[in-house]
Protein backbone atom coordinates (compact mmCIF):
# COMPACT_ATOMS: atom_id res chain seq x y z
CA UNK A 1 0.00 0.00 0.00
CA UNK A 2 1.86 3.10 -1.04
CA UNK A 3 1.77 5.63 1.86
CA UNK A 4 0.43 9.74 1.12
CA UNK A 5 3.94 11.90 0.76
CA UNK A 6 4.02 14.99 2.86
CA UNK A 7 3.39 16.98 -0.35
CA UNK A 8 -0.03 15.52 -1.07
CA UNK A 9 -0.88 16.09 2.65
CA UNK A 10 -0.36 19.57 2.09
CA UNK A 11 -1.81 20.15 -1.20
CA UNK A 12 -5.38 17.99 0.85
CA UNK A 13 -5.21 20.42 3.65
CA UNK A 14 -4.44 23.61 2.02
CA UNK A 15 -7.36 22.68 -0.55
CA UNK A 16 -9.80 22.21 1.97
CA UNK A 17 -8.70 25.72 3.78
CA UNK A 18 -9.39 27.18 0.04
CA UNK A 19 -13.15 25.45 -0.57
CA UNK A 20 -15.05 28.21 1.83
CA UNK A 21 -12.84 30.86 -0.24
CA UNK A 22 -13.76 29.34 -3.45
CA UNK A 23 -17.50 29.83 -2.82
CA UNK A 24 -17.24 33.59 -2.85
CA UNK A 25 -16.47 35.56 -5.83
CA UNK A 26 -15.77 39.58 -5.71
CA UNK A 27 -16.28 41.91 -8.70
CA UNK A 28 -15.11 45.25 -8.93
CA UNK A 29 -17.76 47.47 -10.14
CA UNK A 30 -16.16 50.99 -10.63
CA UNK A 31 -14.39 53.28 -8.74
CA UNK A 32 -16.52 55.83 -5.77
CA UNK A 33 -16.87 59.40 -6.01
CA UNK A 34 -14.68 59.73 -3.31
CA UNK A 35 -12.13 56.96 -3.92
CA UNK A 36 -13.59 54.04 -2.44
CA UNK A 37 -13.60 51.07 -5.02
CA UNK A 38 -17.75 49.67 -5.48
CA UNK A 39 -17.71 45.95 -5.35
CA UNK A 40 -20.27 43.03 -5.67
CA UNK A 41 -19.68 40.02 -3.68
CA UNK A 42 -21.58 36.91 -4.71
CA UNK A 43 -22.29 33.60 -2.54
CA UNK A 44 -23.78 30.48 -3.23
CA UNK A 45 -25.78 29.25 0.05
CA UNK A 46 -27.87 26.30 0.49
CA UNK A 47 -29.05 26.67 -3.01
CA UNK A 48 -29.62 30.55 -2.92
CA UNK A 49 -27.59 32.89 -4.86
CA UNK A 50 -26.72 35.76 -2.54
CA UNK A 51 -24.87 39.07 -3.02
CA UNK A 52 -23.95 42.38 -1.71
CA UNK A 53 -22.89 45.21 -3.31
CA UNK A 54 -21.00 48.15 -1.67
CA UNK A 55 -18.62 50.84 -1.68
CA UNK A 56 -15.21 49.71 -0.02
CA UNK A 57 -13.97 52.72 2.10
CA UNK A 58 -10.87 53.12 4.03
CA UNK A 59 -10.34 53.92 7.61
CA UNK A 60 -6.74 55.80 6.71
CA UNK A 61 -6.17 56.12 10.59
CA UNK A 62 -9.60 57.95 11.06
CA UNK A 63 -11.25 56.69 14.33
CA UNK A 64 -13.92 54.16 13.84
CA UNK A 65 -16.22 55.77 16.20
CA UNK A 66 -16.64 58.89 14.24
CA UNK A 67 -17.24 56.90 10.80
CA UNK A 68 -19.84 54.33 12.64
CA UNK A 69 -21.20 56.34 15.16
CA UNK A 70 -23.22 55.24 17.47
CA UNK A 71 -27.20 55.22 17.62
CA UNK A 72 -27.22 56.69 14.43
CA UNK A 73 -28.00 54.00 11.05
CA UNK A 74 -25.38 54.08 8.67
CA UNK A 75 -25.01 52.68 5.32
CA UNK A 76 -22.35 50.25 5.52
CA UNK A 77 -20.24 51.42 2.96
CA UNK A 78 -19.50 54.03 0.90
CA UNK A 79 -21.72 56.43 -1.53
CA UNK A 80 -24.58 54.47 -2.80
CA UNK A 81 -26.67 52.58 -0.85
CA UNK A 82 -25.66 48.87 0.28
CA UNK A 83 -27.37 46.52 -1.27
CA UNK A 84 -28.74 42.92 -0.62
CA UNK A 85 -29.94 40.65 -3.49
CA UNK A 86 -31.25 37.54 -2.98
CA UNK A 87 -33.32 34.84 -5.60
CA UNK A 88 -34.73 32.76 -2.47
CA UNK A 89 -36.28 33.87 0.81
CA UNK A 90 -34.31 34.37 3.72
CA UNK A 91 -34.88 34.47 7.31
CA UNK A 92 -32.92 36.84 9.68
CA UNK A 93 -33.87 36.17 13.21
CA UNK A 94 -38.19 36.07 13.00
CA UNK A 95 -37.42 38.36 9.77
CA UNK A 96 -38.35 37.06 6.70
CA UNK A 97 -37.42 38.45 3.09
CA UNK A 98 -38.46 37.26 -0.36
CA UNK A 99 -36.42 37.26 -3.01
CA UNK A 100 -35.46 40.55 -4.08
CA UNK A 101 -33.21 43.24 -3.99
CA UNK A 102 -32.59 45.46 0.03
CA UNK A 103 -30.42 48.09 1.39
CA UNK A 104 -28.59 47.32 4.13
CA UNK A 105 -27.78 50.04 6.70
CA UNK A 106 -26.62 49.23 10.23
CA UNK A 107 -26.78 50.93 13.48
CA UNK A 108 -23.82 50.77 15.88
CA UNK A 109 -23.89 51.02 19.50
CA UNK A 110 -23.49 49.18 22.62
CA UNK A 111 -26.53 46.39 20.40
CA UNK A 112 -25.95 46.95 17.14
CA UNK A 113 -28.93 46.33 14.47
CA UNK A 114 -29.24 45.25 11.13
CA UNK A 115 -31.95 47.57 9.17
CA UNK A 116 -33.29 45.87 5.92
CA UNK A 117 -34.86 48.73 4.03
CA UNK A 118 -36.46 48.86 0.65
CA UNK A 119 -34.68 49.60 -2.92
CA UNK A 120 -36.25 52.68 -4.68
CA UNK A 121 -34.00 52.36 -7.32
CA UNK A 122 -30.44 51.18 -8.47
CA UNK A 123 -27.60 53.54 -7.92
CA UNK A 124 -30.02 54.79 -4.69
CA UNK A 125 -27.97 57.00 -2.51
CA UNK A 126 -26.81 55.82 0.78
CA UNK A 127 -27.39 58.98 2.77
CA UNK A 128 -28.86 60.80 4.37
CA UNK A 129 -30.76 57.89 5.86
CA UNK A 130 -34.25 57.64 4.90
CA UNK A 131 -36.18 56.23 7.82
CA UNK A 132 -39.57 55.83 5.72
CA UNK A 133 -37.92 52.80 3.27
CA UNK A 134 -37.07 50.88 6.73
CA UNK A 135 -38.59 47.07 6.69
CA UNK A 136 -37.28 45.90 9.65
CA UNK A 137 -34.40 45.66 12.12
CA UNK A 138 -32.68 42.73 13.72
CA UNK A 139 -29.80 42.18 16.83
CA UNK A 140 -26.69 41.75 15.83
CA UNK A 141 -23.72 40.26 17.59
CA UNK A 142 -20.84 42.97 17.73
CA UNK A 143 -17.32 41.63 18.75
CA UNK A 144 -13.72 42.32 17.62
CA UNK A 145 -12.01 41.39 14.40
CA UNK A 146 -8.82 39.12 14.70
CA UNK A 147 -6.72 41.40 13.10
CA UNK A 148 -7.20 45.39 11.72
CA UNK A 149 -9.74 45.47 8.45
CA UNK A 150 -8.42 48.69 6.38
CA UNK A 151 -11.70 48.19 4.45
CA UNK A 152 -15.23 47.65 4.87
CA UNK A 153 -15.61 43.91 3.88
CA UNK A 154 -18.73 41.84 3.72
CA UNK A 155 -18.25 38.00 3.95
CA UNK A 156 -21.13 35.23 4.15
CA UNK A 157 -20.03 32.15 6.30
CA UNK A 158 -22.22 28.81 5.43
CA UNK A 159 -22.71 26.64 8.85
CA UNK A 160 -24.55 23.99 9.50
CA UNK A 161 -27.44 25.67 10.55
CA UNK A 162 -27.61 28.42 7.37
CA UNK A 163 -25.34 31.10 7.05
CA UNK A 164 -23.73 34.10 8.80
CA UNK A 165 -23.45 37.17 7.48
CA UNK A 166 -20.37 39.58 8.77
CA UNK A 167 -19.45 43.14 8.17
CA UNK A 168 -15.87 44.27 9.29
CA UNK A 169 -14.36 47.52 9.45
CA UNK A 170 -11.11 48.55 11.36
CA UNK A 171 -11.54 46.14 14.78
CA UNK A 172 -15.06 46.03 14.91
CA UNK A 173 -16.87 42.74 13.68
CA UNK A 174 -20.64 42.69 13.61
CA UNK A 175 -22.79 39.20 12.35
CA UNK A 176 -26.23 38.33 12.13
CA UNK A 177 -27.28 34.54 11.43
CA UNK A 178 -29.87 33.34 8.81
CA UNK A 179 -31.53 31.22 6.91
CA UNK A 180 -32.67 30.08 3.41
CA UNK A 181 -36.08 29.43 2.53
Amino acid sequence: MRRPTRSTATAVVFGLLAMPLAAQKTTEIHPGRGGSPHVKTEWTIDGAAISVEYGRPYLKGRPEAELMPAGKPWRAGADEATVLATDKPLKFGSQSLAPGSYTINVQPGPTWELIIGKLEKPGQSGVPYNGSLEMWRVLMTAGKTTAPVEQVTFTIIDTPAGATLRLEWGTTSVSVPFTVG
